[in-house]
């Protein structure tokens, strides 16, 4: 596979940062001294994706000096003006025409990731699913109280999840969205008239595919973290320094730099 392209949704404004929203856009706030836009274009282009579209709108200038400090990474990017009060619909219609390849990825501008992506890549293109859905854990910040036998054992804070059992609805299960999807070029352009008016662009496309088309849910292993707010940075820390079953933020961004992954 020779081209791979990638969505980065970064066009929206970090309202729950508070001030330091009202600074910067939400995809340049740092981690451990480097964007977040820096891990993830890393990432992407470590996976072999060489061809890179951001769909710009709050302080979307901020982002274009941010690219040309890293000489656009030595990749294709792309950054195009979709409008600073536009809807997730209207950038993600005003972008298709940048989409050349049967199959591409779409992510939020908002988490750090490593795990294996070429590969849930790969399989999604050669299992020609109209969605791919990527799920992860989670941490759940309220107390817990935890039961066995219907007896009380233990009451937790930061529980760590993946799914979730809905009331009333045993037999339903509910993944966690990492917010990160493969989706077939042709299928989005397809409902393009569908989505474009919309902020709602998640609920509104998906269904639509669900219903019609194959999609298929691939839980991923490894490190996934979405930055929301100011507690989710130092929650990100804590999160890649404790469990050693993930790469260490500060080796990963060792790795990226030097381009090893």
């Amino acid at each position: 596979m020779k081209n791979k392209t990638a969505i980065i949704l970064c066009g929206g404004k970090g309202s729950r940062l508070g001030s330091l929203g009202k600074k910067i856009p939400k995809t340049l706030v740092k981690v451990q001294n480097k964007e977040i836009l820096w891990y993830l274009i890393s990432f992407l282009k470590s996976s072999g994706f060489n061809n890179i579209v951001l769909p710009l709108g709050y302080k979307g200038n901020q982002i274009k000096i941010f690219l040309k400090r890293y000489n656009n990474f030595g990749i294709n990017i792309q950054a195009v003006n979709t409008g600073i009060n536009s809807n997730i619909g209207y950038r993600i219609s005003k972008i298709t025409d940048y989409l050349k390849e049967k199959n591409f990825l779409l992510l939020n501008g908002d988490a750090i990731f490593n795990f294996n992506l070429r590969h849930i890549f790969e399989s999604h293109c050669k299992n020609r699913s109209a969605i791919t859905f990527l799920s992860g854990e989670v941490t759940y910040p309220y107390g817990s109280i935890g039961l066995r036998n219907n007896k009380i054992i233990d009451f937790s804070r930061n529980l760590v999840f993946d799914k979730l059992s809905i009331k009333g609805n045993r037999k339903y299960i509910a993944y966690n969205y990492t917010g990160i999807s493969m989706i077939n070029t042709e299928i989005l352009k397809k409902y393009k008239k569908s989505f474009i008016k919309t902020n709602n662009f998640e609920q509104v496309f998906y269904p639509k595919v669900i219903k019609k088309y194959k999609t298929k849910l691939f839980k991923i292993n490894g490190f996934w973290h979405s930055i929301d707010n100011i507690k989710d940075i130092e929650v990100i820390d804590k999160k890649s320094k404790k469990n050693n079953k993930y790469l260490k933020l500060k080796k990963l961004k060792v790795l990226l730099n030097k381009k090893l992954i």
